[in-house]
């Protein structure tokens, strides 16, 4: 049997069903909160900011590497930088160079794009993990640079700058982005959470600002996830995602448990993820107890980190650290 349905019915029932999905999905929160001015972004550094604005003032930037931690705003800075500066749409090629890298992706994408006339004062072509670039083809956005520098810009952002080759950084002006302190980590996922009509329990809180510090993209997200009903739930054993043994982590050293955080992150952490571990605990040195133990812990987490590069098995050693940690 066919059925006669009449094309424009079948479209708005189509059209209908899509904007009632898009109502039911969740907002991000990182989307929804992300600065969009400069008075909205949180500047470390006041000579940095009064860069910035030199740069609107005179509608023109020079090429820049904004480099610093994940999830710190590098890549919200740029755009808010193409927004100030008010740049066409259409003069903006935005890519994210940890997945477009090679050599044939500078030559077809970026030169194409580059080449043409811009409708605006210049093109700007933003680089996202710039420090995933192969190093070929590192060598051809060089060139690059140098023959388009009179119609467009490059801004290249990265966590590792070391990985940039020194060509690139004489090429551009260096931004470091400093992670902001984390009271006011603290303060802003608060705010957003407040804002969400929740009034966080300032220890759950606690507890999932010092498991992503410095990553203020990962809290926003981490934080959505378990806030339901207009509380701020404390970690699960069943969430899901990257994060969850650092969680676990985070409330075992604050009841004093390192034996147990041990065994949970021993049995838990990737290979690549082993040196950070370091650095959380240099980042949450107070969970160690007084000043005396703390400079103890210092004096611990850095021959651990020493011992990373020398050892064979790295969870090992990482598990050697943090039984000298407990024993302070």
């Amino acid at each position: 049997m066919v059925v006669d349905v009449d094309i424009h019915t079948f479209d708005n029932v189509w059209y209908g069903t899509r904007i009632f999905k898009k109502k039911l999905m969740k907002e991000l929160w990182t989307e929804k909160y992300r600065p969009k001015t400069l008075d909205q972004y949180v500047f470390r550094d006041e000579h940095q900011k009064k860069q910035i604005q030199t740069w609107v003032k005179d509608k023109s930037i020079p090429h820049l590497l904004f480099s610093g931690n994940a999830g710190i705003g590098k890549t919200t800075l740029a755009k808010i930088l193409l927004n100030e500066l008010q740049v066409n749409d259409l003069d903006v090629l935005e890519i994210n160079a940890s997945r477009t890298n090679s050599v044939d992706d500078v030559r077809a994408k970026i030169v194409n794009f580059v080449q043409m006339i811009p409708f605006g004062d210049f093109k700007v072509v933003l680089l996202d993990e710039a420090d995933y670039l192969s190093p070929n083809a590192q060598a051809a956005l060089r060139g690059v640079m140098e023959e388009y520098h009179t119609t467009a810009r490059f801004i290249l952002t990265c966590n590792y700058p070391n990985r940039v080759i020194p060509a690139l950084h004489s090429r551009c002006q260096g931004f470091h982005i400093e992670r902001v302190d984390q009271t006011e980590f603290t303060a802003r996922v608060a705010e957003i959470l407040m804002k969400e009509g929740i009034t966080p329990d300032l220890e759950t809180l606690d507890t999932y600002v010092k498991a992503t510090y410095p990553d203020l993209r990962k809290c926003i997200n981490v934080v959505q996830m378990n806030a339901q009903n207009g509380v701020l739930l404390k970690p699960q054993k069943s969430d899901t995602g990257e994060s969850d043994y650092k969680l676990g982590m985070v409330e075992l050293f604050k009841a004093g448990k390192i034996t147990e955080a041990r065994k949970l992150v021993c049995s838990q952490v990737r290979p690549d993820e082993v040196e950070d571990i370091y650095k959380w605990m240099y980042d949450n040195i107070t969970l160690f107890g007084d000043e005396a133990r703390q400079e103890k812990a210092i004096l611990i987490i850095k021959q651990g980190l020493v011992d990373h590069t020398l050892v064979g098995d790295p969870e090992i050693n990482l598990a050697a650290t943090m039984i000298r940690l407990q024993n302070i």
